[in-house]
């Protein structure tokens, strides 16, 4: 256990854990919200620092990023715990539990993801994910910071619930992030993951205002948040801040707490049609066959990135450049190589 960062000690013999936006007031004894911050004796200790509940190389495309260093893998880990309780989540068993970990020292998490950097396929640095990696806060920032000094880049996979000042400490360090934008009213955010829609959208503004690479993660889920007039406001709000921000529509399947049945494949495609009348990059995932899989030019419509489940199948980008029109593409490094 580490002391933690961001809390107050309140008269009253309780602490205020200040990472988030639950802001937890916690009596001696007892755990946050998120189950990995715990008061003892007068300080709010991290119960997750270094403790690594899963472990393994990924393809960048599985967080999913489709627009940073495409084609390439990436060491991704992740603990226990998360500040939201969402009913459908996917990695409940270790989001929402305390799940076996094995300990990886940040100095240790760096050694692995240096020595697989020369192995096929290319890794490009360590990706917290899996849980909510800003409630291994303390782990990530050492993490990170050695993972810079080390030429690694830094992705995070997040719910995008946190607040101000622990963000704008930690972006220095983040090259890339794909936030989870999970609905677009307050309501679905109240009642079906316990937290709020309006700290997601300033995570989503600060990190892209300071030059992170942003792409954002919707997963529809029908009835709860798969209406035209909710995909068209979330549109509209991403294409205010930058239209070129890759958006990913995703299918809902059944899982944890909720038993509503799969996305059908024709909501997909209405999300996807919305989408691509404002955005450049739309894509679609957590299904086979339809559009939105591959990376197509804003301008003519070319197929620049061809890709297979997830796989980088081919190539055509020149110097980052669409073959056909010329067009600029925001793609961050495609590797060179298409793998399947």
């Amino acid at each position: 256990m580490r002391e933690a960062m961001y809390y107050v000690k309140r008269d009253d013999g309780r602490v205020q854990c200040h990472l988030c936006p639950k802001m937890c007031v916690i009596p001696e004894g007892r755990n946050g919200f998120c189950k990995v911050r715990r008061h003892e004796g007068g300080k709010l200790l991290t119960l997750n620092y270094a403790r690594v509940a899963s472990y393994g190389m990924d393809p960048i495309e599985k967080k999913p990023l489709y627009n940073f260093y495409p084609g390439s893998y990436i060491f991704s880990m992740g603990t226990f715990g998360c500040n939201l309780a969402c009913a459908f989540c996917q990695n409940w068993e270790i989001s929402q539990q305390n799940a076996p970990t094995v300990e990886i020292a940040p100095e240790a998490a760096v050694r692995i993801a240096v020595r697989q950097r020369d192995e096929p396929g290319g890794n490009v640095g360590i990706a917290y994910t899996y849980s909510e990696p800003f409630m291994w806060y303390e782990y990530v920032l050492d993490t990170a910071k050695l993972a810079h000094e080390a030429g690694l880049k830094n992705v995070m996979v997040t719910n995008g619930s946190v607040t101000e000042e622990p963000l704008k400490e930690i972006i220095p360090h983040i090259d890339a992030m794909n936030i989870d934008v999970k609905a677009f009213t307050e309501k679905f955010y109240h009642h079906t993951c316990k937290g709020g829609l309006g700290p997601v959208q300033r995570t989503v503004e600060i990190a892209h205002g300071a030059g992170v690479h942003v792409e954002l993660t919707n997963l529809i889920i029908p009835t709860l948040n798969d209406s035209a007039e909710e995909i068209g406001e979330l549109v509209d709000w991403v294409a205010s801040i930058d239209p070129g921000i890759p958006l990913h529509f995703s299918r809902y399947f059944p899982n944890y707490k909720l038993e509503i049945d799969p996305t059908p494949a024709q909501t997909l495609q209405m999300a996807y049609n919305i989408a691509q009348k404002k955005l450049h990059y739309v894509y679609v995932g957590n299904i086979a066959g339809g559009d939105g899989h591959d990376t197509v030019c804003p301008a003519c419509g070319t197929k620049v990135l061809e890709r297979g489940g997830m796989g980088l199948r081919r190539n055509r980008l020149r110097d980052g450049h669409c073959p056909e029109c010329g067009e600029t593409i925001k793609v961050v490094e495609a590797a060179l190589r298409a793998r399947v």
